[in-house]
């Protein structure tokens, strides 16, 4: 796929030459963006540029790219937002655009920034001890390390709060045993964090979700890749076994001592969800509309049919509105006013959004629509992932529901 001309200065779009056309940013969301800023979105356009070539190939032959995976970190692209003196500071906004520029280039990519900035990076930035961070915290944002955030379990996916997996103390160890599934670098060679419950009537903090730090290379740690996805394919999420995993008293991180931590963690993703959902939804508009300028039927480009323009208007008042919903994330946040339901409405609305315009783009490109080389196929796929991973939408109505109610419609 070439390089070509873009709606954002110095981006990405898809082979089809587009000069000429509106810009995707149709209310100017983003044009007031401060230089630190985009700097940030330059340097994540530049990684795009650099690794996007080999991810096509790469999700075809359903491989992960480790390297380009790596490459990420020494970029300095995983920070994610985080706050810690350690730690390159992105503001929400600028940690949003660098979400959005590698969702767009491409999903796979999206989620190891989901899974190495968002959830194992901030878990331990969050929770960990001092040192806990010392050892691991540079390794996991430079990508020498790879990490993973383990909670999801076989037969517990929204309802994660009732977690099976536990963890015993014996002597100077605990004793960990569970499963888990669908944890992205689960099986990299990496660190995971493993969420478990405390199973010691004897302790203080019997029944307690604390979270542990465990290496991968541990005897009774197994990840194995889940194979036969038609989503995400170029990035590999495991399938866990902990088989009595031994780890030393100090592998738990001491900030962790509920299922609340968790989610605090979770809470945060959900804007980079919303924000990786906008980058799908702009890769397949901009592919439409360049694709209808192009192609010629009955002797005329498909964008004179008034059939075409009504489908691209339906794209592009989606994409603007998931503009506006991200723009104002990133506000809520940086005055230290985002509440965890304003993030799930905003992955409640900008999922669901992402499908109608992917799945618009997917017809609209008509039998070419299921070429990789074209990615609008390719975006379809990727966007159910993200539709139902941190939180599926059925969860995020209720959350949604509990709060303008009061009332809850989980128990």
């Amino acid at each position: 796929m070439s390089i070509e001309a873009s709606p954002f200065p110095g981006e990405r779009v898809s082979s089809y030459d587009i000069t000429g056309r509106q810009d995707s940013d149709y209310y100017a969301v983003f044009v007031d963006i401060p230089a630190a800023d985009r700097t940030a979105w330059d340097r994540a356009k530049a990684y795009i540029d650099e690794v996007g070539p080999q991810m096509a190939d790469a999700w075809d032959r359903a491989e992960y790219p480790l390297d380009a995976a790596r490459r990420m970190g020494e970029m300095d692209l995983v920070v994610d937002g985080i706050e810690h003196p350690s730690l390159t500071r992105l503001s929400p906004l600028a940690a949003g655009l660098v979400n959005m520029e590698i969702s767009r280039g491409d999903g796979s990519l999206g989620t190891v920034l989901a899974v190495q900035g968002g959830l194992a990076l901030r878990t331990l930035a969050l929770f960990g001890s001092e040192a806990q961070q010392e050892k691991w915290l540079t390794a996991l944002a430079d990508g020498s390390v790879f990490g993973s955030f383990a909670l999801t379990e076989p037969d517990h996916g929204s309802d994660s709060v009732s977690l099976e997996t536990v963890a015993r103390r014996e002597g100077e160890e605990w004793v960990i045993r569970g499963a888990k599934k669908w944890i992205g670098n689960g099986a990299s060679g990496g660190i995971t964090f493993v969420w478990a419950r405390v199973d010691d009537e004897t302790a203080p903090e019997h029944g307690a979700v604390r979270c542990f730090l465990v290496e991968q290379d541990a005897p009774g740690y197994k990840g194995t890749a889940i194979r036969g996805k038609a989503s995400l394919r170029a990035i590999h999420q495991a399938h866990i076994v902990l088989d009595d995993v031994r780890v030393p008293l100090d592998a738990v991180l001491p900030g962790t001592h509920s299922f609340k931590d968790a989610s605090t963690v979770l809470y945060a993703t959900r804007s980079g969800v919303a924000w990786s959902a906008l980058g799908h939804a702009t890769a397949c508009y901009e592919a439409a509309l360049a694709y209808s300028t192009q192609r010629v039927q009955f002797g005329k480009p498909l964008a004179k049919f008034q059939m075409v323009q009504e489908r691209l208007t339906h794209m592009l008042e989606d994409l603007t509105a998931m503009q506006l919903y991200c723009r104002r994330l990133a506000d809520l946040e940086t005055a230290g006013e985002l509440r965890p339901t304003q993030a799930s409405l905003a992955k409640f609305h900008n999922t669901r959004a992402a499908r109608r315009v992917a799945s618009t783009a997917r017809d609209l490109l008509g039998g070419n629509g299921i070429l990789l080389e074209n990615g609008v196929m390719q975006h379809l796929a990727d966007i159910e992932a993200i539709h139902t991973y941190e939180g599926t939408e059925s969860v995020q109505a209720l959350l949604l529901g509990r709060d303008i109610t009061g009332m809850s419609a989980f128990v």
